[in-house]
């Protein structure tokens, strides 16, 4: 029997691991754009840790996550990242150290998520986390969207399994809106489920569903052999239509399940049917497609005698029964296996995701196997490198002097583009638990293969860790082991308390051009982090951590009101804490009015060149000159107001400056947030610092006098309808009433004006808050040499 072999029965024994699912549609009654997108999102609680993969249909590309309460506060927000995802129209993400009170919330059911586009004319697409005891099993999977695209908020999920034995296709089906659009007071409707190959009806049933449990569960029984390949090839849709006068149908076709994990396996000699500790080591690397094609690269190193054989195999009843799915002898040729197996049936591909499939490797000398080791799928961890690269193979063999170990490991190792160093390790085949304590080093040596105790050896700890994983961040290695990581000098070695000098070991090969173990700032720049700052003083850690408003945000508590960059991304992304709640958000690059800029190393927006070049020493002593704003380095007017840039943070509009033409100084405060009154306001965009309440649209009655063809026409302007010939002022968030520009409708076309500043203005009132560009031609031909003798633009509006 497989030593390695883990049951699902154990799996689902692991309380620190817990499942999660949400059906994502556009909300029916919504005064936002509606949307005929359909999400499903499947969720991993790992102790404190939620995973999240996310696969979509019918939408664009998504600029954000969101995770709300059931009022609608955002708990959560993950930026989309700009790299793409293992798989088209899909987000991978993680929501780390969530708060205690956060995972109540999950666990409940009491959180939302969201999918947030750049255009809010595209719609937004929402829905409840819940827990779901298909997820376990699941090992097909469907997302249904609408065949009318003109009806938005219907969608539906089905998650699938195989029975142990027998081919049947159990499934679960869940659906949002055909009960709403079937007509309102009717408690049931029938529904007819259907699973076609080319508009062809294979499997037809019918059933009911209600409003109090609108998922649809049913059995297909015995799936014949040609079912159950076009089932694995993605080449059967299933369908799910109401009955009766205004009938609506969604559809999708299945596929294998789709998660952002990592489908790998690590090959021993302690996991083979007869073990062996020989030092050598398999890694093996797999990608399932959705056309049911299974890519593979299974590295082999440091065995004795030839490889004669790898196979991908089920767990055999004997050790002498063995049943190979697949050869992968072919394809094997100096140490790496690479192919396709593109033959797979629906029982090949549920036993892979079920974690049922193993490799064997067979020499000359072990004709049985030298090195075994089971297919799992290792849970999504943000570690990019994954997807881009074979894992680094981890051999006894590779420790100097030799070690003839059953054990084996790979990692994953990488730098940033701060040179922080990410890794991830697995390692398999180790004996009695109590040897198995293990510790991982990052070693350089002055050369490959120096291991005398007087060399100059450069020795980091990456982790001590129990069990067969390790993943973390180092963000402070030194000048010789970046540099020994450049030349392909450095190594990976993992020990335990049978070999404390080294069990497993591999070679790490990094370019790279990094002088330290993080990138260095000009003096001139501002910190990263605007943190615990309270009167200008630093606040006590331990004070942070006490006070109930203060978030707790990848593995660090930040005070009510820091700011800070965040890891994922520290050059282009800025986060705040406001009220135990972390909103994580892109710097805005403000437009630069100047033809050459350039970007300096560190900084997410570029600047002007003039800027770095030219010394401003002229400071402004008329009272109208205007400011000067270190902050992105410009001349602003008088009574100018603007939303300041501050590096590296961007582009702040929770902030408004305004220049006092009378002192030539720089007022910055806070935006007031106006109180609401309605019960739920929305924040508009997703910039928007102040929430606003929904705006009561006009009735429809008085919607439509105001429509009527035989008369003036009313004007629509944002959200609100003025009746032909009255004027306003514009309201802008943040900044509230426009008070000097005015807007009138004109036979339903708005027409707006600011106020103009002519001589005689300026002659009757030269202090009209309006006019703040009142001065005489003198001041004016001094500000015009000013703006000559800077080479930059001094008045901006």
């Amino acid at each position: 029997n497989d030593r390695s072999y883990l049951s699902s029965e154990d799996v689902s024994q692991d309380d620190s691991r817990v499942e999660f699912v949400a059906l994502l549609t556009s909300p029916l009654q919504s005064w936002l754009p509606v949307s005929s997108g359909v999400a499903k999102a499947r969720f991993t609680l790992l102790r404190s840790s939620l995973l999240f993969s996310i696969s979509y249909e019918r939408l664009g590309r998504p600029i954000r996550v969101r995770f709300t309460d059931l009022d609608g506060t955002v708990l959560f927000e993950h930026p989309v990242n700009r790299m793409a995802a293992p798989q088209a129209n899909m987000i991978c993400g993680m929501w780390r150290n969530a708060h205690k009170s956060s995972l109540h919330m999950l666990k409940t059911a009491q959180i939302h998520v969201s999918l947030v586009m750049a255009s809010r004319s595209e719609g937004e697409i929402r829905g409840r986390i819940i827990k779901h005891r298909a997820l376990f099993a699941e090992t097909f999977s469907a997302i249904l969207t609408p065949e009318d695209p003109e009806l938005p908020g219907l969608g539906g999920i089905a998650m699938m399994t195989l029975s142990d034995v027998e081919d049947n296709l159990h499934f679960i089906l869940m659906s949002k809106g055909l009960l709403d659009r079937a007509g309102k007071g009717r408690a049931m409707i029938p529904v007819q489920l259907r699973i076609l190959h080319q508009n062809h009806v294979l499997r037809e049933m019918n059933a009911n569903i209600t409003a109090q449990d609108q998922d649809f569960a049913e059995v297909v029984l015995d799936l014949s052999t040609r079912e159950m390949y076009l089932l694995a090839h993605g080449q059967l849709q299933i369908t799910l239509e109401t009955q009766g006068k205004q009938s609506h149908r969604i559809s999708g076709y299945i596929t294998g399940k789709k998660t952002c994990d990592t489908i790998q396996s690590v090959l021993s000699g302690g996991d083979a049917l007869s073990a062996t500790k020989t030092g050598a080591v398999g890694s093996a690397k797999f990608t399932l497609h959705a056309n049911g094609t299974l890519e593979y690269q299974v590295q082999v190193a440091a065995t004795e005698t030839e490889v004669v054989g790898i196979t991908l195999e089920t767990k055999p009843r004997r050790k002498t029964r063995r049943t190979v799915l697949h050869d992968m002898t072919g394809d094997y040729s100096n140490g790496l296996a690479s192919g396709v197996w593109e033959q797979m049936n629906a029982r090949d591909l549920h036993m892979l995701l079920q974690s049922e499939l193993f490799i064997n490797v067979a020499t000359q000398e072990f004709e049985e196997g030298e090195l075994r080791g089971q297919i799992t799928s290792l849970p999504y961890s943000g570690l990019w490198a994954r997807y881009q690269e074979l894992p680094i193979p981890l051999a006894g063999q590779f420790v100097i002097p030799p070690i003839r170990t059953a054990s084996a490991g790979h990692a994953w190792i990488s730098l940033d583009e701060h040179c922080h160093l990410h890794y991830e390790i697995v390692v398999t085949g180790l004996g009695k638990p109590d040897d198995a304590t293990l510790n991982v080093h990052l070693h350089g040596f002055a050369e490959i293969g120096e291991t005398r105790d007087n060399s100059q050896e450069h020795k980091r700890l990456l982790k001590g860790f129990y069990g067969s994983e390790a993943q973390g961040i180092v963000k402070d290695l030194d000048k010789e082991l970046l540099s020994h990581l450049a030349k392909g000098s450095a190594f990976i070695q993992v020990s335990t308390k049978v070999n404390p000098r080294g069990e497993i070991r591999g070679r790490v090969h990094i370019p790279n051009s990094c002088e330290s173990g993080r990138l260095t700032v000009s003096p001139e720049d501002p910190e990263y982090e605007y943190e615990g700052l309270e009167d200008g003083k630093q606040r006590d850690p331990e004070d942070i951590k006490k006070d109930p408003q203060s978030c707790f945000f990848e593995g660090q508590t930040r005070a009510h009101g820091s700011r800070w960059a965040p890891e994922y991304d520290k050059k282009c992304s800025v986060c705040s804490c406001q009220k135990r709640t972390v909103i994580c958000d892109p710097i805005i690059c403000q437009p630069l009015n100047c033809t050459q800029v350039v970007h300096l190393e560190g900084r997410c927006c570029p600047i002007c060149k003039e800027i770095k070049e030219v010394k401003i020493e002229v400071k402004p002593t008329a009272t109208n000159e205007g400011c000067y704003f270190d902050g992105d380095k410009s001349w602003r007017a008088a009574g100018t107001r603007w939303h300041p840039v501050v590096p590296p943070f961007g582009l702040i509009k929770c902030a408004i400056c305004t220049c006092k033409g009378s002192t030539g100084e720089v007022h910055c405060e806070k935006v007031q947030c106006p109180r609401l009154t309605c019960a739920n306001p929305v924040r508009v965009a997703p910039a928007d610092c102040c929430k606003q309440c929904p705006v009561v649209e006009t009735s429809p009655f008085e919607l439509s006098e105001m429509m009527q063809s035989d008369g003036p026409r009313a004007c629509k302007f944002g959200r609100h309808w003025y009746p032909n010939n009255e004027s306003w002022h514009p309201t802008v968030p943040p900044f509230g009433e426009m008070k000097c520009i005015t807007c009138w409708c004109v036979n339903g076309v708005p027409q707006c004006r600011r106020q103009e500043c002519t001589a005689a203005t300026c002659a009757t009132n030269n202090k009209n808050r309006c006019c703040s560009k009142c001065r005489d031609s003198s001041v004016d031909d001094e500000s015009d040499k000013l703006r000559e003798d800077v080479r930059r633009p001094t008045w901006s509006s």
